[in-house]
């Protein structure tokens, strides 16, 4: 796999940091994608509550963690 772009990589690694494994992450950035589609103005604590019932519950967002993933999806 090719070297990820900063701002991607320091997302990922929040990730990490915050317990995720590996190989959970991209399903987790997928459905958080997914999320702010449905809903683009969703808050960090209204994105881990629809991760919550999603059955992502071994993570929580911080705003930080939030702003950097929706700063990667316009990137995109």
């Amino acid at each position: 796999m090719g070297r990820l772009p900063d701002n991607k990589q320091i997302f990922v690694s929040r990730l990490e940091r915050k317990g995720l494994e590996k190989s959970t992450i991209p399903g987790f950035i997928w459905m958080l994608k997914r999320c702010l589609q449905d809903n683009p103005d969703m808050n960090h604590l209204e994105a881990n509550q629809r991760l919550h019932s999603l059955g992502w519950n071994d993570v929580d967002l911080d705003y930080h963690t939030m702003q950097l993933a929706i700063a990667n999806f316009e990137a995109e």
